[in-house]
């Protein structure tokens, strides 16, 4: 009802209330949940597909041709359209989210801000910095310019589109945004407790011989001229996730086995997922 107030025409993909979720996770973050939409968008008029949680404050987002755009590239274009009315703010994102993300933020005269990975502690991190437009790759957007600082999928979605509303062709303004080479979001399984010590031992004794910078806010995150790795405890489960990005397929294969190496020495019997 939203959309189509705004004036669009909207198809409506499982949008009935059933908390077994009988077609598929309701998790956008994750690309096999988006599969339904992808072939949607291949076989109608649509121009745009908006895929939501289960609770409706995460947003998905598939151009015309079926690629998926995560958010930390959705909130590059959110960025350059908030800093256009706050130039010199914060724009705040998450350890997970792509290094192409802050140098975007400092071109369209933002301040980029990296931060822990978490609803809570983005939204509190909000708050205490002020910050008009914050985000995580999960799909949590929070705007705090002509909004109220929470994160809410439909909303994301409606000034989604408003900014699309403006373009000739939607898809190809997404597709250009800026990309790299990238891992799903991988998890090393352990018992409980060993997550965290494991991150503590690596944050101590792991060394990345070629690194630029190691920034422990959140776990590792080793930042490579031509990539990125990051390991760093889940706050919810005895995992270890893992995310890897790189300029291409040798650099990404070179940067994932400086994580295994460190790990392997720090524990011995880890089973890599990758």
């Amino acid at each position: 009802d939203l959309y189509r107030g705004l004036g669009c025409e909207v198809t409506e993909l499982f949008c009935e209330v059933d908390g077994n979720f009988p077609n598929h996770h309701p998790d956008p973050a994750h690309l096999e949940n988006l599969q339904d939409l992808i072939q949607a968008l291949k076989t109608s008029d649509a121009e745009i597909g908006l895929a939501f949680d289960g609770d409706g404050d995460r947003l998905g987002v598939v151009t015309k041709d079926g690629q998926v755009i995560f958010p930390d590239r959705q909130l590059m274009l959110f960025a350059k359209d908030v800093l256009a009315r706050n130039p010199g703010e914060k724009i705040l994102y998450d350890v997970k989210c792509t290094r192409h993300l802050a140098s975007w933020v400092t071109d369209n005269g933002g301040e980029p801000l990296m931060w822990k990975t978490g609803h809570s502690l983005v939204k509190a991190k909000m708050r205490e910095t002020g910050a008009p437009l914050g985000g995580e790759m999960s799909g949590h957007i929070f705007f705090k310019d002509r909004w109220y600082g929470f994160d809410d999928g439909m909303y994301a979605g409606a000034r989604l589109l408003e900014l699309m509303s403006r373009e000739s062709d939607p898809s190809a303004v997404l597709n250009a945004l800026p990309q790299s080479t990238s891992t799903p979001e991988l998890q090393l399984k352990l018992n409980e407790g060993e997550n965290f010590a494991l991150i503590e031992k690596l944050q101590k004794e792991a060394q990345f011989p070629g690194s630029d910078q190691v920034i422990t806010i959140d776990g590792l995150r080793v930042e490579y001229p031509d990539g990125f790795g990051l390991a760093r405890s889940s706050n919810t489960t005895p995992v270890v996730v893992m995310r890897f990005e790189a300029e291409n397929d040798t650099a990404l294969a070179r940067i994932q086995a400086e994580f295994k190496r460190v790990i392997q020495a720090a524990k011995p019997d880890a089973v890599l997922p990758y």
